[in-house]
């Protein structure tokens, strides 16, 4: 009889792995479109990925990270 060996489970990551549409980092930065494809571009923000021949996504814990470290930067906290 042979046994059967589980394969090993995946750590999960702590933050959320939720992909967030253009819409969606719009409404939740407050930043329009070509301001944040201009901020890509300079390396000021997050970049997409691919999720589709012609769709992308931002991941929801970077851009809340981006959020968290503009809040910083603005309290002082971060120069």
């Amino acid at each position: 009889m042979t046994k059967h060996v589980a394969a090993p489970i995946p750590e999960v990551p702590r933050y959320s792995l939720a992909i967030l549409r253009l819409a969606q980092v719009k409404a939740r930065t407050g930043r329009s479109r070509s301001s944040i494809y201009a901020d890509i571009r300079a390396g000021r923000f997050v970049a997409p990925i691919r999720i589709g021949a012609r769709a992308v996504g931002w991941l929801a814990h970077e851009v809340d990270a981006w959020i968290a470290a503009r809040i910083a930067e603005s309290r002082g906290g971060v120069k």
